[in-house]
């Protein structure tokens, strides 16, 4: 099981200091056989993060990066640049960068292949919007999601690095959740839709995350389910006790 907190664009240095210390020292305390933990912060926390986690278990991420690794690219952060601070993982796709800043599944696929080539993990997120589940399409945007957003992939080199996150893009925010049964079902059809383009070894393996709107009061129903390995968390994740409580509900 793998729990990811997504801080989005909250928490300036000195709140992600604090909340991170009380998380580490919440699950120091508190230590079960806990899943992987990995907290994904703005860019401007992450240094100071790293040396803050220096020696624990939690792990660090970025919330997107650029595909090449330097150049002319204002504002833009590379994959080497992630790994001088510390980072292990890097979010791919965020639905709001799909929505808000127009990247594809073309684009997230050079992405996702420059996370691989140096040394990050790729959390790469799928999903639909509410008109594309209301209106049925959302089956097909999912398979074109994976297929064309992991096209290339070397299963039995690169496979077992990449993390799939699938995110209800009508629950981030709102309050609403899937049914255990609801995420379930989608989550089948993604490792299905794996197995079907990378191969069954790989869809057996990978991680594939829940992300929409997850609680400490729905997330042991939904971390039951037989195809859903951790999540992908947001607003919860700015609270320490919410998520440390969805990190023992993953364990």
């Amino acid at each position: 099981m793998l729990v990811a907190g997504n801080w989005k664009m909250n928490n300036g240095l000195e709140a992600s200091l604090g909340l991170t210390s009380e998380i580490k020292g919440i699950l120091n305390d508190e230590k079960r056989n806990q899943a992987s933990v990995v907290l994904i912060p703005p860019f401007i926390s992450l240094s100071a993060m790293h040396k803050l986690l220096s020696g624990n278990d939690i792990s660090l991420g970025a919330q997107n990066m650029h595909e090449q690794l330097n150049g002319a690219y204002t504002g833009e952060i590379s994959a080497t640049m992630l790994q001088s601070v510390g980072c292990s993982y890097v979010l791919i796709g965020h639905s709001e960068r799909r929505q808000y800043f127009g990247e594809n599944n073309a684009l997230l696929n050079k992405k996702l292949h420059s996370a691989l080539s140096h040394g990050l993990i790729p959390i790469y997120c799928v999903g639909e919007s509410l008109a594309e589940r209301e209106e049925g399409s959302f089956w097909e945007i999912l398979a074109a999601q994976i297929t064309e957003g992991m096209a290339g992939l070397d299963p039995s080199i690169e496979g077992e690095k990449v993390v799939i996150a699938y995110e209800h893009v009508w629950a981030i925010g709102t309050g609403k959740t899937a049914s255990a049964a609801q995420a379930q079902e989608v989550h089948a059809f993604i490792r299905q839709t794996v197995a079907n383009s990378f191969g069954e070894d790989l869809a057996a393996s990978i991680r594939i995350l829940y992300g929409g709107s997850v609680k400490p009061d729905n997330a042991e129903s939904l971390f039951s389910q037989p195809d859903i390995d951790g999540g992908l968390i947001g607003g919860a994740a700015l609270n320490s006790r919410d998520f440390c409580n969805i990190v023992h509900a993953a364990s």
